[in-house]
């Protein structure tokens, strides 16, 4: 089975306008809003692609509920824990004149250790034969360190776990070997303490890639946006450009590509297959408001080149 964790869920507002002004009332075209959070993303996708989840998640007030039932009309298990105060609501306001896209994005609520203690009454009962998907941001009164805790679970419970967070104690997670991990560039710069002066090169990314791998990551899906998105482990090194088009949104993309990636692979497609389709779908979300339908994808994929850099093909 698998289950996504979501620590800091939200609801995302998109709103499109031709200006944005200060000190005067801003007329939009349009707005969207949609139940969100990088794991909650990760369920959406896997589900429209025939994989069921349950999606593990902690929140409050009416913008939790909004998102679990949403989820639940989508077809999608969940094991939601209540907290005090309000799940967040994010802003994301594309600019047209000025080609533009501004993302506001709240904290969220606090969260306290009985809660937290709760949702891990849950994470306990995984075994060998599940799939434990950790992505995003942790609401406040979460330690990054969890993560920890989450990958010495996977370990002694056999549950695999994947992880996509920005936080640096992905690399203390290694050790512990995560299935797969999908940083992107910045978060390569950051775990590596790499200086903002310092412009990485496509040789570095697959060299800090593969020394993940060396510590212990069994594989790495390291999106590089508009340049595509590298695969590695120990035996292959595969690279994907991203296809062409207008960008409206980068908030969902990396988690329709992981979720796709996943997917495809659970159904047994190829890294080379599972690569494309992903960048494919990644792209197609990021043309659109909201998560890609995939009525796109397989002419988006026609664009995709997958490129083998190391390893046979098998």
């Amino acid at each position: 089975m698998f289950y996504t964790c979501t620590l800091n869920p939200a609801i995302d507002l998109f709103i499109d306008t031709n200006k944005l002004l200060p000190n005067t009332v801003n007329r939009t075209n349009n707005y969207d809003v949609i139940a969100n959070g990088k794991g909650v993303n990760v369920s959406l996708i896997l589900k429209k692609l025939g994989i069921d989840s349950c999606a593990l998640s902690i929140g409050g007030g009416f913008t939790f509920h909004f998102i679990e039932d949403y989820l639940h009309e989508q077809g999608i298990d969940t094991h939601f824990i209540q907290t005090e105060g309000t799940t967040r609501i994010n802003v994301f306001t594309r600019v047209r004149e000025a080609d533009l896209e501004y993302k506001l994005v709240n904290p969220g609520p606090q969260v306290s250790k009985e809660t937290l203690d709760s949702l891990m009454t849950k994470i306990y009962t995984l075994n060998s034969d599940d799939f434990l998907i950790v992505s995003g941001s942790f609401a406040k009164g979460i330690s990054p360190d969890q993560l920890i805790t989450l990958a010495e679970l996977s370990s002694a419970q056999g549950f695999q776990l994947i992880v996509d967070t920005s936080y640096t104690t992905v690399m203390d997670c290694l050790p512990y070997k995560p299935l797969l991990i999908k940083p992107n560039e910045e978060e390569i710069a950051s775990w590596f303490e790499i200086s903002d002066e310092v412009e990485l090169t496509f040789d570095d990314y697959i060299h800090y890639a593969k020394i993940l791998i060396t510590k212990g990551a069994q594989n790495i899906l390291l999106s590089l946006g508009s340049q595509g998105a590298l695969f590695i482990n120990k035996d292959t090194v595969l690279y994907g450009n991203a296809p062409k088009g207008k960008v409206i949104n980068t908030a969902c993309s990396g988690d329709t590509m992981l979720g796709t990636f996943i997917a495809y692979c659970q159904q047994g497609s190829s890294y080379e297959e599972a690569l494309r389709y992903s960048l494919a779908a990644g792209s197609s979300t990021a043309f659109t408001t909201a998560l890609t339908d995939f009525t796109d994808t397989d002419d988006l994929a026609k664009e995709i080149s997958i490129k083998r850099i190391e390893g046979a093909q098998k």
